[in-house]
């Protein structure tokens, strides 16, 4: 479900930037608003499992989240851009509490070794939400073509109230259903069994250690943050790029259901990843994955039609492991400081709302294909973590 919803932004960007006439930069206002909840949300979050457990808070971000789409359902009769954002915010943060809950708990299921496959298995399911959203939303969110500016202005009062109304009714749908699904988990966990790994974790703290001396955990928390930024800018950015006349000219209907690829290709690498890091170093499958996704964003800029595209969409194929790796990686041997560094991990997926407004920026002023520039520099880091960062070692 937090893969779909998260996915389901790549939609609501190009959908949000017609209907309100904005440049890239404001359109990308959706991810800050989105991820920007993890910065103010995840510690607070992280304290409050280190009190309530992981369950409870499973339980607890499951409502909250059901409650933002309710929200952002209403926000469609309002008709201002930042409601929408406030909507989204309150979403997040449900989300937020989900994350910090369930990665640590999936990483304590079993041996410390085999936690990056554990993750990485998990998170491909994450991957099938995020891979049928695109779809879902190019049907119902999508569904109603988008007029420009001076459209709107030719319309009569009643033709333009039709159309606020129809607009409308295209994201009060999807995001009622994806209420009503979210509150009916939150019932199920309520009541389901799950191993209460709480006490595991309550063994004393040392005076003198903190989450800070640790230095893999410290770089790690920039890898998630250079991964979320690199991934969610560009991946909010593909149905505007195949809009493009020399990449491939598609409307942004037809646009949307190619990036089921990207977070496709994403789901099925979790599950060849998450095989292949049973026989390889998690750490070495990083580096090359991430080298793969420096090459792809390459070729998609200074590749024009068909192998521009299918290099962009090849990303996500590598993308796959790579927050699951860095997520295990990073609290790899922190003991009973799991949560408190599971809560910073979570924050640095802030990266989401401010690098792909940055791409945003470089996008109004060079082009949309030489934005991907910006990514670019995310995954050299995330190949230097992979290569040498990621190993324990207080500072």
């Amino acid at each position: 479900m937090w893969g779909f919803i998260t996915s389901l932004n790549d939609i609501l960007i190009p959908h949000l930037k017609a209907l309100f006439d904005l440049t890239y930069f404001k359109a990308m206002a959706v991810n800050s608003a989105f991820f920007g909840a993890y910065a103010l949300v995840s510690y607070p979050a992280g304290m409050m499992v280190k009190k309530t457990g992981y369950q409870k808070g499973l339980v607890i971000g499951l409502i909250i989240a059901s409650l933002g789409c309710v929200g952002f359902a209403m926000a469609a009769d309002v008709h201002q851009y930042w409601v929408f954002l406030l909507a989204l915010f309150v979403l997040a943060s449900g989300i937020t509490i989900l994350q910090v809950s369930a990665n640590p708990f999936v990483s304590h299921l079993g041996p410390e070794k085999t936690a990056s496959s554990r993750l990485t298995l998990t998170q491909a399911f994450n991957s099938l939400g995020t891979t049928l959203a695109p779809a879902f939303g190019s049907v119902f969110i999508l569904s109603v073509a988008v007029l420009s500016a001076e459209q709107l202005a030719a319309l009569a009062p009643e033709q333009l109230n039709q159309y606020y109304l129809d607009q409308a009714s295209s994201v009060k749908f999807p995001y009622y259903l994806l209420a009503t699904v979210l509150f009916s988990l939150a019932i199920i966990f309520a009541f389901i069994k799950l191993p209460n790994l709480k006490q595991d974790e309550e063994t004393s703290i040392a005076d003198n250690d903190s989450v800070f001396k640790h230095r893999h955990l410290v770089l790690g928390v920039l890898a998630i943050f250079m991964y979320v930024g690199g991934e969610v800018a560009i991946g909010s950015l593909l149905v505007n790029f195949f809009k493009e006349p020399n990449i491939a000219g598609m409307t942004e209907k037809v646009g949307a259901a190619y990036v089921t690829y990207y977070w496709g290709g994403a789901m099925i690498g979790r599950f060849i990843g998450a095989y292949l890091m049973l026989k390889v170093a998690a750490n070495k499958v990083l580096t090359f994955n991430a080298l793969m996704v420096i090459v792809l964003i390459v070729i998609a800029i200074v590749a024009d039609g068909k192998l521009a595209m299918w290099s962009i969409l090849g990303v996500g194929f590598f993308n796959s492991i790579m927050f699951p790796t860095i997520f295990s990686l990073a609290i790899h041997k922190l003991g009973a400081l799991s949560s408190r560094g599971s809560g910073f991990l979570c924050v640095a997926i802030v990266g989401g709302a401010l690098i792909p407004p940055l791409q945003g920026i470089v996008a109004d002023t060079i082009g949309i294909q030489l934005s991907f520039i910006v990514p670019i520099f995310c995954y050299v880091y995330i190949a230097y973590y992979g290569f040498k960062g990621y190993k324990p070692k207080e500072s």
